[in-house]
């Protein structure tokens, strides 16, 4: 049997914090009446039915704690039921008397909003999908609260920002449809838990926000095939572009001196020449063929200097000249035919 000691100041502000299922006890104690000493408390509960008994029976849900709370969560209290909570100060030996407070989960704890909301778009409507707030054992409230239902509060959310009107519907259901919305605006829901038996009432949840859609007007289709076939255009042309100047970078860059056919090659003149006429040697790469050495007309006219062609007989003369006007056309198509 504990003896209570009349100068052990007991607890105060007894108050039970609730949510749904879940309580916890919370109390106040003033720590100077123990001086250096720590103490501790003692928590126990009864069914009020127990207390009309000569010899209640009281559980106890924490012994000596040295906290300021205890939670009865696990406790085993029936939502329905009326309890009496009670708890004590421990110090040194000595026991004050008990503070109790009466509590009844059904009235007295509070109820959560729903545990998660999710709106879409279907269209132009706006699908709005609730789940239940749940109890300490992670099943809905509504095996408690029967008659739970939400009060849903939506607005349209203007583009420059300013308040509108809210609209507020109630509905029992966790799945809804809200069909008298715009197309293409942006609207923001809150919801609530709602019990009308002890009228209670959760807090909203977030807003949360999302636009409706709707038929697709024929000058943003056309605008988008269009903005779309332009950068087609655009994306070939610059392909086009690159493979170009990859083309000539690459030719200058590994075939620096093809002008003439592949098996060609173009050299400068050698060997000196008595004129302002250069030759062209041309050999034939890939073969072991004489150099072929093609001249233009007035390089093959050309004559030594120390011989006066006015003194060659006339016949001669014009013999020479005819014979380099032909022998070049000869050797320029054999070039090429090489």
């Amino acid at each position: 049997i504990l003896i209570s000691e009349a100068g052990l100041t007991p607890p105060h502000d007894l108050f039970m914090l609730t949510l749904n299922t879940n309580y916890t006890l919370t109390w106040d104690w003033d720590q100077s009446a123990a001086g250096s000493d720590s103490a501790t408390f003692t928590v126990q509960y009864a069914g009020n039915h127990q207390l009309k008994k000569r010899n209640p029976k009281w559980t106890t849900v924490c012994a000596e704690t040295s906290g300021r709370s205890c939670d009865l969560t696990r406790s085993g209290l029936n939502y329905l039921g009326l309890y009496t909570v009670r708890v004590q100060t421990n110090l040194n030996g000595s026991h004050s008397v008990w503070k109790s407070i009466q509590f009844c989960p059904d009235k007295d704890a509070a109820i959560g909003p729903p545990s998660k909301v999710r709106l879409g778009v279907s269209g132009s409507t706006l699908d709005i999908f609730i789940t239940d707030p749940q109890n300490s054992s992670n099943n809905s409230m509504k095996e408690q609260l029967h008659k739970l239902y939400y009060e849903i509060v939506y607005w349209e959310q203007p583009e420059d920002g300013k308040g509108s009107m809210t609209m507020t519907m109630t509905t029992d259901v966790t799945i809804l449809t809200l069909s008298e919305v715009e197309p293409w605006t942006r609207y923001c829901v809150q919801i609530r838990s709602r019990d009308d038996f002890y009228n209670k009432s959760s807090t909203f949840t977030p807003p949360l926000c999302i636009q409706t859609e709707g038929v697709v007007p024929w000058w943003k289709i056309f605008l988008f095939f269009l903005l779309s076939l332009v950068s087609c255009f655009l994306v070939v042309l610059l392909f086009l572009y690159g493979s170009h100047h990859c083309f000539h970078v690459c030719k200058a860059t590994f075939l620096p001196n093809e002008k003439l056919p592949s098996y060609f090659k173009e050299v400068q003149p050698s060997f000196p020449t008595d004129g302002d006429y250069p030759c062209l040697i041309v050999s034939e790469l890939d073969q072991c063929d004489p150099v072929m050495i093609v001249c233009p007309e007035s390089a093959l006219l050309e004559t030594n200097p120390a011989v006066d062609s006015a003194a060659l007989p006339a016949g001669l003369d014009q013999d020479r000249r005819s014979f380099g006007v032909h022998l070049a056309p000869f050797l320029l198509r054999s070039a090429g035919g090489i």
